[in-house]
């Protein structure tokens, strides 16, 4: 072969070399930047439900709630269940649309302040067993005996053995509950801390937030790592199979209070037991009844008079 032809034939394969490096570089920085798409995808923040939708889908899981309800009376069913989570979470609200159109009567809620002097001495779980459902009951905790293992512990409310001991009694507790036919389920809401942050700012400047800004909440603010802590060795101790912990992803209000309210009905294999169309009876006849004169009766003002 020529000089000329082998010079040729090396320069070809250096070009050949050199392109399918550049190919390679260039497939690789692909990738790269498809890896770091794929990423911000994962991690961006969900597309927040329309109003509109929100509020049809509320409605329709409300009206499922009803059924349930009715169902759990008839059934003679016992149901606790427990709302755990970060300050600023949306529990509170989470709440308030659950029972927002259930019976008082069946439904209840139990937010229990800080213990008496005389409860500190009791047994710890003891105040808590009082406000446990009746047969066709559903009793909704907002915070529960879980403040031992979240407050008490990060905030130096309790001792060390105290501590110990509900982490040690609790799991006990729960499967005790649970075979005496109480139905217990536990709810933890999960939020980030730029999201607490943001609703905590929140507080500050709306005037009907402003009073859910505690002493006790600016301090959980602080420690957020401990609370972290705390919550992650009460999960290792008391997730039973039993009584399992579901995490509700709060970081969307509206998101979570749908998510939490579908998967609450999906634990029930509950019926309609709505009953079927009647018709009013006609009133009886007033005979000779007379009412008093509206002058001997005390009126609320009419701040608002109709127009």
């Amino acid at each position: 072969m020529g000089k000329a032809k082998k010079a040729k034939t090396a320069k070809d394969k250096s070009g050949r070399t050199a392109g399918a490096k550049a190919g390679r570089a260039s497939a690789a920085a692909n990738t790269a930047a498809a890896s770091r798409n794929a990423g911000a995808e994962a991690t961006a923040p969900p597309k927040k439900i329309e109003n509109k939708r929100y509020e049809k889908e509320l409605f329709r899981l409300q009206v499922e709630l009803v059924t349930m309800v009715e169902w759990i009376k008839h059934q003679g069913l016992k149901v606790v269940v427990i709302f755990e989570g970060r300050d600023a979470a949306g529990k509170g609200g989470v709440i308030k649309r659950i029972t927002q159109h259930l019976s008082p009567r069946i439904c209840r809620v139990v937010a229990l302040p800080a213990p008496t002097e005389r409860e500190q001495t009791q047994w710890y779980f003891q105040r808590y067993v009082s406000h446990l459902p009746a047969a066709g009951e559903m009793t909704l905790f907002d915070r529960s005996w879980y403040n031992r293992a979240g407050v008490e512990r990060v905030m130096g409310f309790c001792t060390d053995e105290e501590y110990r001991e509900f982490l040690r009694t609790c799991p006990e507790f729960e499967r005790m509950l649970v075979r005496s036919g109480i139905k217990v389920i536990k709810y933890w809401f999960s939020v980030s801390d730029e999201e607490q942050e943001k609703r905590f700012q929140s507080r500050l400047t709306l005037k009907h937030k402003r009073w859910k800004l505690s002493p006790m909440d600016l301090e959980s603010r602080r420690r957020w790592a401990d609370y972290s802590r705390a919550k992650d060795e009460m999960f290792a101790h008391t997730d039973i199979k039993q009584a399992p912990w579901y995490v509700v992803d709060a970081d969307v209000k509206k998101h979570a209070r749908l998510n939490c309210i579908s998967h609450l009905l999906s634990l029930f294999p509950y019926e309609d037991l709505t009953p079927e169309s009647i018709e009013l009876p006609q009133r009886t006849d007033a005979g000779a009844y007379v009412r008093p004169p509206i002058s001997d009766q005390t009126f609320v003002p009419p701040a608002y008079p109709g127009e």
